[in-house]
Parts: structure tokens; sequence; C-alpha cells
């Protein structure tokens, strides 16, 4: 069977040119005329941290895609999560009854995709990978994380192990039984990240940061107390770790130094200092992703009668500066900590 990557940027071009490199029959997708030109023309080129490779693809615009009609195997989606229900019903009609869609993105999306083609044809992934669409044809890939694979319901399939067995031509690909512990805690932990890009600082300056820290851990809290609420177990990933998090209450703070510093000395290792939202906001000046992560997460907590303030602050914000309402500054953070302290005082 042949894989099928819809979304040739950060995410799907890394995976995908490994499991070109490894042998196996990719086909990419993307809307971005340029890069599927340059793609066809010259291969695509990986810059990573210790060597650099390019790999010929097979390579079609989104509009071309929707042309052909053949039956598709295997679906590895990595577009942005705004992108997901135009994608997914792009191709839904060539699905058969033993095709699947691997949800390579972050937030949420599994819920979406399995309510556009079936649970049974949806397999959940979680995905921490440090790479940069820099320009057509050529991706960054600036730190090696982690590739999880998992069904929803938790149960052990041939059809995972044999995925897993397809991506360790990337890398330690692990098949899980807690897809959602991992997408919830990328949800806590991407909610700090997301608060990194309101400003020009890196990623890993502002997470070791004393004056940052309590705030920044506040706003991962925010989430992980919905995923308790729903009776889900949030899991530690490449040196971030939930459990030194929430509750708030029984925070140990030498347990949240040391973790800390791992998790940083990890960052400052990787070629990618900044995140993808920063690169959207202050580079490719477009709409990000944030909206359609945080608003579930906003309104499940509210639902539930948490206090959001500091999620729907970081919303608002990242809103404004794609509107050209706010600029990245430190000022921003300086907000949230205010409304951080409210939120204390109440």
């Amino acid at each position: 069977m042949n894989y099928v990557i819809v979304g040739a940027g950060a995410i799907g071009g890394v995976i995908g040119a490994y499991l070109v490199k490894g042998g196996h029959h990719v086909t990419f997708v993307d809307k971005d005329k340029a890069h599927v030109l340059k793609m066809r023309k010259e291969g695509l080129c990986i810059k990573g941290q210790s060597d650099s490779f390019t790999v010929p693809v097979k390579v079609f615009i989104n509009e071309e895609f929707k042309t052909q009609s053949e039956p598709i195997d295997k679906v590895l989606l990595c577009v942005k999560a705004h992108h997901t229900v135009d994608a997914v019903n792009s191709f839904k009609h060539r699905l058969h009854d033993d095709s699947y869609v691997v949800s390579f993105q972050n937030g949420l999306c599994e819920l979406e995709i399995a309510n556009l083609i079936g649970k049974e044809r949806t397999i959940g992934c979680f995905v921490n990978l440090f790479a940069d669409y820099l320009e057509p044809g050529i991706i960054n890939y600036g730190g090696i994380g982690s590739v999880y694979i998992g069904e929803l319901d938790g149960t052990n399939t041939a059809r995972v192990r044999e995925l897993a067995h397809d991506l360790s031509v990337w890398g330690n690909t692990r098949v899980i039984y807690n897809i959602f512990g991992y997408l919830w805690s990328k949800l806590a932990y991407g909610a700090i990240l997301t608060a990194t890009a309101l400003t020009n600082e890196t990623i890993a300056d502002l997470i070791e940061s004393d004056y940052h820290r309590n705030m920044l851990l506040d706003l991962a809290s925010e989430v992980l107390q919905i995923a308790h609420h729903k009776g889900i177990k949030p899991e530690g990933f490449d040196d971030w770790e939930p459990s030194i998090v929430y509750p708030r209450g029984m925070r140990d703070e030498e347990k949240i130094n040391q973790s800390l510093y791992v998790l940083v000395k990890r960052l400052r290792s990787y070629t990618k200092t900044r995140t993808g939202i920063w690169r959207d906001l202050a580079v490719r000046k477009r709409k990000t992703e944030v909206p359609q992560h945080l608003n579930p997460v906003i309104e499940m907590g509210e639902q539930a009668g948490f206090n959001m303030i500091l999620l729907k602050a970081l919303l608002s914000m990242i809103i404004e500066i794609e509107n050209g309402e706010r600029e990245l500054s430190l000022q921003n953070l300086a907000q949230l900590h205010s409304l951080h302290q409210q939120k204390l005082d109440v």
C-alpha cells in the first residue's frame, strides 16, 4: 500500500522525505504551487542538524490532486489544524474500508477527522518535531523529538504496528495506548510555546526565566485541569512532565527546577529556537492555528466551570497580532502576568 502525505510543509516534509529515503512509495500534496514546482523539479531537501539530504518526490498541487479518482490507502494528514476539514473533504470519497488517516497535527484534530470519516478509519498521532519550512523545496529539521501513534480506543492493532515499523526509517516511532493523554499534554505544553510566540525571545530563554515561570506553568494548568476533569492522564514527553505542573497546589519547586533545567537544555540543543506559530506571525505574516487549538479547550473549560482567563487572553493577543493590531513584544507577557496575579488574588 502507498502513503499520501497531505501537507508537505515542516512535519509532512520531514516524515515524508524519510519514508521516501527508506524506500516507501509516497505521494505528496501541498497547496503552495511554488513549493510543489520546486520539489517536482529538484526534489525535497531536508536540512538536518547532523546531515542533509534530497529525495526525488511525486508531488501534486491541491487542485491537481482533487481531480484524481484512484483509491487511497494511507493518508498522513500534516496540514494546519484550521485546514483539517477542507483537506479531509478533498479525498474522503477515495477512501476504502481498509483506508486510514493519521493526524500528524497539533490540537485535537483526531476528533474532527473521526467525525468526517469514522473512528474506525482514524489513527491518533502525537508528533513533536522541531522543523520549519524555509523556502520552496527546503525544510529545516531543527531538532529530533518524538512520534507516537495509537488507536483512538487504545487497542493494539496490526495496522498501528505496521505503521510504526514503516516510520522506523525516520526514527523510534512508538505505539501507545493513551493517545489522548499525549495530545492533552502537548496542548498544555503548546500553551506555553504559544505564549513565547507573543515575543521575539527564544523559547528556552522564556522558560528558563524565573520571572515568567509560574505564569507559564499556570497557562499549562488551565489545560491540564480539563484533562483531569475528563479522566484523561496526561503523559510526559521529550523532558516535558505535566505531573510537575498540575495540580498546582502540589507543585514541588525543586522538581520543577530540575525538570525545566533538563527541558531548557534540550531546547538549546535545537537549531530551531522559536515556534512555528512565531514564524507564522513574524515571518510568513499569516493566520496561525492557535484558535483551532485553544477555542475547544476554552469552551470545555468554561462548560466545566473553570476560570480560563489566561488562555482567553493568550488567544485574544494572538488574533490581534494576526490582524496587525498588536506587536510582538515582552509587554504582551507583562499583560498576562497582570491577569495571572488577578487570578491568584481571587
